[in-house]
């Protein structure tokens, strides 16, 4: 199964004069894990679809707070 959200740990040099970021991360589009658009996908009311940015739930992919979700290094 794929995760939308990648994490890596950038190299961390002793001499580095900022705090170091750990783990950082990264949000892939979902459309890069659909082959093709099947027919008869469920789509969202026209109000909706403005809201989300798209026509299909399955192509909704909501920018990530850089603040939540942060993968705990460990």
């Amino acid at each position: 199964m794929h995760s939308e959200y990648k994490y890596w740990e950038p190299y961390v040099g002793p001499f580095d004069p900022c705090k170091p970021i750990r783990v950082k991360s990264y949000n892939t589009p979902p459309q890069l894990y659909m082959n093709f658009q099947p027919p008869g996908l469920q789509q969202f009311t026209p109000k909706q679809a403005l809201r989300h940015g798209t026509l299909w739930p399955q192509l909704y992919s909501p920018y990530p707070d850089p603040n939540k979700g942060v993968k705990k290094h460990g």
